[in-house]
């Protein structure tokens, strides 16, 4: 995932177009690390994303929907206060860095004209966002503050001067020539990726190995014309932004013929880049937010496996039961051979054919006939343990079943789906209610199942968990409408707001199922599907579990490509 100094290059021109001169219209701050403008420019309105996530750090044009606090963080409200109503006078990036600075110009309070400027340090587990006064020079506040004892070279707070990051003294691609590159290489070292790596600014590994690529190991004239084909594109702006699907999906602004893998290519950068980190960062802060909630299910799952395990020990020990009412009975008809004190007894084994003799032990300090008592009574409680364990087994398979459900519902769900599934568990017994002093007088929201919409322009729903699922199985659908599941693994429910939909939207609802399931990265996943009348909630049935009948099954491949397509339709 090289966002390096070439794609900050690439994807600075492209806002120069798209966003320079823009008015910043609202300012958003749905996460610690993650800022969104509103921008009008030219006529269009346009969702600028700056992130300085530390493993998804970028900046770019976006399509996403990202959900904000109910109260803005201090940041935003500052951001607010000095940008919104502002221009954006300016977009420049500092030489061929990750850093790009964003001069805006607005009026304060008493109408004067002022000029801040927004800068983003795209710097792994470093990056940044800093707000800085332009005519004073000093930060007014930053996504995160850095104290002169965490670095006495670099100190970002508030009320600070600005300071570059140290330089790394490479030289920019844009005024280093192939010869003068050549110059600066040692070519009976080797290495020659690692070299170039070293000597030119903002390069990455992906375009030092795609030059040393396209030289074919052939003579320096071969690398200095390998070079100066990337740094003309660079100088003429010559882009292709370009996706690169296989074993580790990766993106680029320029071709990579050295990955060997397959392309996607996109009309513009921000495309690009919104397709390759959608859902990625999302997923992280739900990872985040819902791990001790993913700990907590897997934790009950396997205690009901341990479960199992033991109740299976215990109806291995009531398969004997038959033995323990045999010993008594033949104990009952050789009684005149037992006396008190005796501690076996050998008798005549009347169940065998070949009337063997079967010594039977006893206890000394019990008579006959409670030695006899007590074999009678171990078969009858082996008999009552057998059906105890055997309903406690099928108790615990569907608790496992249910908490699979809710694992798989976890590992794609929203942001908006965590609360749901954490409330769902309050109600179920498993996590203590919330405790609150006032009476809240507000509804409970409605759940909001997931909207897409079939190439033909079909309504088609998706619950991504079992309240959802519910709701969408059982209120939103009509008894007509088509009703599709991954067969016998967890999944969402999805509904086809349609009693006949084409094959072609039958086919691509049954993508969504298989693709929102447990097997979504599998190939040729089962999937039935049955109208809603054929679906029905058993009685005392956990949430989100239902039996259906007359279903058809089709066998699809979930595609992601076309779940965002499908997605983006809405």
């Amino acid at each position: 995932m090289p966002f390096d100094g070439v794609v900050t290059r690439a994807m600075t021109y492209e806002l120069h177009d798209r966003i320079q001169s823009g008015r910043i219209v609202k300012i958003y701050q749905p996460t610690d690390t993650e800022l969104v403008f509103t921008i009008r420019s030219n006529g269009s309105k346009y969702t600028l994303l700056l992130s300085a996530h530390p493993s998804y750090a970028r900046f770019h044009i976006t399509n996403d929907q990202y959900q904000n606090p109910k109260e803005p963080p201090m940041l935003c409200m500052l951001l607010r206060k000095h940008l919104v109503g502002g221009f954006i006078e300016s977009i420049e990036q500092i030489e061929m860095e990750r850093i790009v600075k964003f001069h805006i110009k607005s009026r304060n309070e008493i109408g004067d004209e002022t000029t801040k400027t927004l800068i983003v340090e795209i710097m792994g587990k470093h990056s940044n966002i800093l707000l800085v006064d332009r005519e004073h020079g000093h930060i007014l506040d930053s996504i995160k503050h850095l104290s002169p004892s965490q670095n006495r070279h670099r100190t970002v707070m508030p009320g600070q001067p600005y300071k570059l990051p140290p330089s790394q003294e490479k030289n920019n691609p844009v005024t280093l020539s192939g010869e003068d590159l050549i110059r600066k290489l040692d070519f009976n070292s080797g290495k020659l990726d690692q070299q170039i790596l070293n000597k030119v600014m903002g390069f990455s590994p992906s375009i030092t190995k795609e030059i040393v690529y396209q030289a074919k190991l052939g003579s320096t004239d071969d690398y200095k014309e390998s070079y100066e084909n990337i740094r003309q594109d660079l100088i003429h702006h010559r882009y292709t932004p370009t996706l690169f699907t296989g074993d580790r999906e990766q993106f680029y602004v320029l071709p990579l013929e050295h990955t060997g893998q397959s392309v996607k290519t996109f009309s513009t950068v921000s495309e690009m880049l919104d397709r390759f980190y959608s859902g990625k960062a999302e997923r992280d802060r739900v990872k985040q937010q819902a791990g001790d909630l993913h700990r907590f299910l897997k934790n009950e799952r396997d205690k009901n496996k341990r479960k199992i395990k033991k109740h299976q020990s215990t109806m291995k020990k009531s398969e004997a039961a038959s033995d323990y009412q045999k010993m008594g009975e033949l104990l009952t008809a050789h009684m005149h051979l037992v006396q008190t004190g005796d501690s076996s007894v050998k008798v005549v084994d009347y169940y065998d054919p070949e009337q063997s003799e079967l010594t039977i032990e006893l206890n000394p300090m019990k008579s006959p006939s409670d030695n006899a008592q007590n074999y009678f009574q171990t078969y009858q409680k082996l008999k009552k343990s057998k059906q105890v364990v055997q309903t406690e087994i099928k108790k615990a398979e569907r608790e496992i079943e249910y908490f699979e459900r809710l694992i798989q519902q976890v590992e794609s769900a929203r942001e908006e789906d965590i609360e749901d599934i954490r409330e769902e568990l309050r109600e179920q017994g498993y996590l203590k209610k919330k405790t609150s002093t006032k009476k809240s007088k507000k509804k409970p929201a409605k759940p909001s199942p997931e909207a897409f919409q079939s190439s033909d322009g079909t309504q088609i729903f998706v619950g991504r968990n079992n309240k959802q699922n519910e709701y969408l199985t059982n209120r939103l659908a009509h008894k007509t409408d088509i009703w599709l599941h991954a067969k016998e693994i967890p999944g969402s429910h999805v509904v086809i707001k349609d009693s006949n939909p084409s094959e072609e939207t039958l086919f691509e609802a049954a993508r969504l199922a298989a693709y929102y399931s447990k097997y979504s990265q599998s190939s040729s996943v089962p999937v039935d599907y049955t109208e809603i009348k054929n679906v029905k909630k058993p009685s005392g049935a956990k949430p989100g579990y239902v039996t259906y009948d007359d279903q058809q099954t089709i066998y699809v491949t979930p595609d992601a490509e076309e779940v965002l397509r499908l997605k983006n339709n809405t």
